[in-house]
């Protein structure tokens, strides 16, 4: 019965192991620009000694669904999305270069803009850092132009340029901290052929109704195999009342 216990209580941990990884897609269902994390299950024969006796389901994550999401206009002069391929280049926590499809940026502490989640945005030289103004305006190929306080409406100054790249998608991994990062740690080039749209936010690529039903099916599949393992334990219990008889 050990085999049996084995293979139900390894598919109940790796059910539990893709629901976490649905989970996390659907709370992110409405996060601008958050990409899906794809899961599966593969058969995995148990090795030892002779040859392998059992096989059991491992849960894996392949990789990241690219597919983009839906352009929402906002109107706000901060937001901006990327039309087609493309990343926008940002400083992750360790202070390597790191990308993301979320575009609702921010002026934060010393003019430095950020996005949403408050890790500095890439320009030409380094992390931006904007002065005060009343205007600011992002164009198409990420140029950033400013009407400083007290200047004419039609004076814009040009400051910086957003970095905008497109490696190629197999290069691609996501972090822990939820940003794509190059495989070997190297950085992007910047790709001219990248546009934004101005006033407008990327939604999430998540498809809430397809996570919950997927959240429902991997309940099922662990109720099933928790059941598997009360059914080997019962039959435990019977081979020793079995041999208690005799």
């Amino acid at each position: 019965m050990d085999r049996m216990l084995y293979v139900a209580m390894s598919g109940a941990k790796q059910t539990m192991l893709a629901q976490t990884a649905n989970s996390n897609n659907l709370a992110n269902a409405t996060t601008n620009g958050f990409r899906a994390d794809l899961a599966a299950f593969r058969s995995q024969p148990v090795f030892g000694p002779g040859e392998p006796t059992r096989v059991y389901a491992m849960a894996e994550r392949p990789g990241v669904d690219l597919t983009a999401g839906v352009i929402n206009s906002t109107g706000r002069d901060l937001d901006v999305a990327i039309k087609g391929d493309g990343w926008i280049a940002v400083q992750a926590a360790d202070g390597s270069e790191a990308y993301t499809r979320a575009g609702n940026l921010n002026l934060g502490e010393g003019g430095l803009l950020v996005t949403g989640g408050g890790v500095p945005v890439m320009g030409n030289g380094g992390p931006i850092a904007l002065p005060d103004a009343e205007k600011i305006e992002i164009g198409t190929d990420g140029t950033i132009s400013i009407r400083g306080i007290g200047q004419a409406v039609s004076t814009l100054t040009t400051l910086d340029r957003i970095k905008l790249v497109k490696p190629d998608a197999a290069q691609l991994v996501k972090g822990a901290d939820g940003l794509m990062h190059l495989k070997n740690g190297a950085q992007a080039e910047p790709d001219a052929s990248v546009n934004l749209v101005s006033g407008a936010l990327e939604a999430s690529n998540v498809n809430a109704v397809e996570a919950m039903v997927n959240m429902i099916a991997l309940a099922r599949q662990y109720e099933a195999q928790v059941k598997m393992m009360s059914a080997a334990k019962d039959a435990d219990d019977q081979s020793t009342q079995l041999l208690s008889l005799s």
